[in-house]
C-alpha cells in the first residue's frame, strides 16, 4: 500500500472533493482517482459516494479514514526520527494570510539558505483552520493568532509581531481626527469572523460608533488597496508589508486604548522536527531584528 495513497486519500476527506485534493498536490483529479480506486482494490471496499461535486466517505470509509490519520502522521514522524540530526526532510507550515504577504517570504529567503535540504510545504488558512490541522498533526508549525483560550500544555509559542489597531485612511485625510472619519466616511470592514476584525467591532462598540458600512472583506491588502483608491477608511490591525509600502494611505492612532493584535509561531513541544522549527524561529527573530534596526535607523 502506498503512503502517498493514504496521504491523498485524507487530502480528498479534508478538502471535500477530488478536485480540490488533486489542485493542492499538483495532480489531476483523475490520477487521484485512479489512487482512490486502488486503494479500494486493495482494501475490497468502496470508500466514497459522490453527492454532485463533493464525495462523501462510506461507513467503511470513515473506518478507513480514522486509522490512515494514525499511519500517514506515524510514517511521516518515522521519516523526521530518521533524519533527526540532519539538515533535510521536511517542513509543513501553516500561515495566515497576513503573515504569508509581509513577514514570512523573508523567514523563508533566511530558511532557504540555513536549510538549502529542506522541502516546505505552506498552506494558508485562518487561525483556527491552522491550530485545529496542527492538532490533527497534518502541520509541523503554524504561524497564526494566539487562540482566545489557554494553550493546552504540549504546545509551545513564540509572539513575533504585535499590531496595533488603526484607523486606515487616504493620506489626504491623515490631518482628520480619526473617530470622526469613521463616523462620516464609507467604512471598508475587516471580517468579523477572523481575530483583528472581531477587535475592530468591539472598538466600535466601546466607542459607540456606527459606521456607514459599504464592504466587509478578509483581505487587510485588499482593504489597504482600496483605501488609496478612495473607496472609504477601514478599522485594521497595522500590518508591515512591501505590497502596501507604495500606497497613499495614512495609518491613524485610536484616541482610545485597545489591545494589538498579536501572531507568532505555534507547534507541538516534541515534534520530531524540532531542529527545523528552531531554525525557522531562529530566521524569523533575524528578519524581525532586521525591521527593527532599520526603523532606528
Amino acid at each position: 500500500m502506498d503512503i502517498d495513497f493514504l496521504a491523498n486519500l485524507l487530502l480528498v476527506v479534508d478538502s471535500g472533493s477530488m478536485a480540490e485534493a488533486a489542485r493542492r498536490v499538483g495532480m489531476t483529479p483523475g490520477a487521484v482517482a485512479q489512487q482512490i480506486q486502488a486503494l479500494e482494490r486493495e482494501l475490497g471496499v468502496s470508500l466514497f459516494v459522490r453527492a454532485g461535486r463533493t464525495v462523501i466517505p462510506t461507513e467503511a470509509g470513515h473506518r478507513v479514514i480514522e486509522r490512515a490519520r494514525g499511519v500517514v502522521r506515524g510514517f511521516s514522524e518515522l521519516k523526521a526520527f530518521a533524519l533527526e540530526g540532519e539538515a533535510a526532510g521536511e517542513l509543513r507550515i501553516g500561515t495566515i494570510t497576513t503573515a504569508l504577504l509581509s513577514l514570512l517570504p523573508d523567514v523563508l529567503a533566511n530558511f532557504a539558505t540555513a536549510f538549502p535540504q529542506v522541502k516546505v510545504l505552506i498552506r494558508a488558512g485562518t487561525s483556527m483552520e491552522l491550530y485545529d490541522t496542527l492538532q490533527r498533526g497534518d502541520l509541523d508549525v503554524a504561524i497564526c493568532l494566539h487562540p482566545a483560550f489557554a494553550l493546552p500544555k504540549p504546545y509551545d509559542w513564540h509572539l513575533l509581531r504585535e499590531e496595533p489597531i488603526v484607523v486606515l485612511a487616504h493620506s489626504r485625510l491623515a490631518d482628520q481626527e480619526p473617530h470622526e472619519l469613521l463616523r462620516r466616511e464609507p467604512f471598508i470592514r475587516y471580517d468579523r469572523s477572523l481575530g483583528g476584525g472581531k477587535q475592530a467591532d468591539q472598538y466600535l462598540r466601546a466607542a459607540k460608533i456606527v459606521p456607514h458600512e459599504l464592504f466587509e472583506l478578509n483581505s487587510l491588502m485588499a482593504i489597504a488597496m482600496m483605501v488609496d483608491r478612495r473607496l472609504g477608511v477601514s478599522l485594521v490591525p497595522d500590518i508591515v508589508s512591501p505590497l502596501t509600502a507604495g500606497l497613499n494611505v495614512a495609518r491613524m492612532e485610536l484616541p482610545m486604548k485597545t489591545e494589538p493584535r498579536r501572531f507568532g509561531l505555534l507547534w507541538y513541544r516534541a515534534s520530531p522536527r524540532g531542529r527545523l522549527i528552531k531554525g525557522l524561529l531562529q530566521c524569523a527573530e533575524q528578519v524581525l531584528k532586521q525591521e527593527c534596526d532599520g526603523v532606528r535607523t
